[in-house]
């Protein structure tokens, strides 16, 4: 069972209508394979630009890794010459796993970098 919309728009055709479906049912035409090249070249730089800014966020993370590393035991370090309330103990141990709690929210992050590439 065919829709009386569409047999409708084939009947109300006029003469532009006619024109354009000419013009789409005519084949390609010959380039020498010039088309081809193209989507070559702009497959060719889209994946480069997927996979350059990952690489460069890749080479940044392992040149600051170590100078990171050093950062947050300084910081614990001086966190720990901090005065601790009569809190109970709990703030103290938070201030010794600083470093650990550091460093696993990087790996966190790295993490989740890591699947937003994977998803582009």
């Amino acid at each position: 069972m065919t829709s009386k919309i569409i047999n409708m728009a084939e009947q109300i055709k006029d003469e532009q209508d006619r024109l354009l479906e000419s013009m789409f049912a005519s084949g390609p035409i010959a380039d020498d394979g010039f088309s081809a090249q193209i989507v070559h070249r702009v497959r060719r730089r889209m994946w480069l630009r997927r996979i350059t800014l990952p690489a460069a966020t890749v080479v940044g993370l392992l040149v600051s890794f170590k100078p990171l590393t050093q950062l947050v035991t300084a910081m614990a370090g001086l966190a720990q010459l901090l005065p601790l309330d009569k809190v109970g103990g709990s703030a103290e141990i938070v201030l010794q796993q600083l470093p650990m709690l550091v460093l696993g929210g990087m790996l966190l992050g790295a993490c989740m970098l890591g699947l937003r590439i994977i998803e582009d």
